[in-house]
């Protein structure tokens, strides 16, 4: 089955942030886990810590940023995406968790500008 063009946008903004994340020094787990809650699109370990990952690609930040295109109902989806993997996971039982952001903007020229905003969001 082809790709539609959002779909491909979307697994190369997805194979940015992979790339940039692992020259970070973080270490790949999962990539789009799914479940019926929804998608996580990188699961990784950075050192001890379990990090579940957005990655959100804007074209022309004119109006918003990338990063700050989460808001609660997605941060919510996210986290219960999140519970339902770790409840079949034993092993990250007691792991340290984080959510972050991996926000890829891409200007008129065509640049792309890569940040990741480390904890960018928490289970209330």
């Amino acid at each position: 089955m082809a790709l539609s063009a959002n779909q491909s946008i979307g697994a190369r903004a997805e194979q940015l942030a992979l790339n940039y994340l692992l020259r970070q020094g973080l270490r790949l787990l999962e990539k789009n886990s799914r479940c019926r809650f929804g998608e996580i699109d990188l699961i990784m370990l950075d050192g001890r810590c379990l990090v579940f990952v957005e990655v959100r690609y804007r074209k022309r930040n004119r109006f918003t940023s990338a990063g700050t295109s989460i808001g609660p109902a997605k941060q919510r989806k996210i986290i219960r995406t999140a519970s339902f993997f770790l409840r079949g996971q034993p092993r990250y039982a007691d792991a340290t968790i984080r959510f972050d952001v991996v926000a890829i903007d891409r200007s008129a020229s065509d640049q792309f500008t890569i940040e990741w905003l480390r904890d960018a969001f928490r289970p209330r």
